[in-house]
């Protein structure tokens, strides 16, 4: 499937069916994670048929429902740790979508996971896993000019990669970033007050590269 149309299919789900993940789904997962892993530097970790961390009041009241798998976004202790969990978490994401499977990212809404943090390491964000009982909704957007520079020069790959950027996740869809150009060089970064907006930019960052293409860019 086109990446665009995965990124456009692709909502948060907070209820899920009491429906297990098959051993090839969770493979396919697991390579992209161990992938992640390696380039991100990350600890990432996947629990399987562990529903205590979404039964505490906190998961109630963010409206979660029968979560019993979910991922673990952790690595050690660094000033871009939150961002390289945004971006590599966002490119798990893509794949449990394209794998049929449903996401939520889960800031403070869960209880304890059951993540093994070594010393030293830091259990930044939870995605929440499985089949949803629905696929989720469409949710307001920004518009181009709010979160960027663009404008009638801009090349086609910049506005692509802003148009892919506008439909990340994000956090109460606060969608607080903001995209500038200098030819070839693009720079991000967050824009104003908000929550996770570490996290954020590297979600957003993972969905523009992903719509302008690597080999037409490079971060400033």
């Amino acid at each position: 499937m086109d990446i665009m149309e995965l990124m456009k299919q692709r909502h948060s789900v907070r209820q899920y069916l009491d429906k297990t993940i098959p051993l090839e789904i969770r493979e396919q997962l697991e390579g992209c994670i161990e992938e992640c892993n390696r380039e991100g530097n990350l600890h990432i970790q996947v629990l399987y048929d562990e529903p205590e961390c979404f039964q505490s009041r906190l998961a109630h009241y963010g409206s979660f429902r029968n979560v019993k798998n979910y991922i673990v976004m952790a690595g050690e202790k660094k000033k871009d740790l939150a961002e390289r969990c945004g971006y590599y978490g966002e490119k798990i994401v893509l794949k449990a979508q394209e794998l049929g499977l449903n996401t939520c990212w889960v800031a403070l809404t869960h209880g304890k996971s059951k993540a093994v943090i070594a010393p030293g390491e830091k259990e930044v964000i939870i995605i929440s896993l499985g089949y949803g009982a629905n696929q989720g909704k469409d949710r307001k957007s920004k518009t181009f000019k709010d979160v960027s520079d663009i404008d009638a020069l801009a090349p086609d790959w910049y506005f692509k990669g802003i148009q892919a950027a506008l439909l990340a996740p994000t956090a109460v869809n606060q969608q607080k970033f903001r995209f500038s150009r200098d030819g070839n060089t693009v720079h991000a970064e967050p824009a104003g007050l908000g929550t996770n907006l570490k996290v954020d930019l590297g979600i957003v960052k993972c969905h523009f590269e992903l719509g302008a293409g690597k080999e037409n860019f490079t971060w400033k």
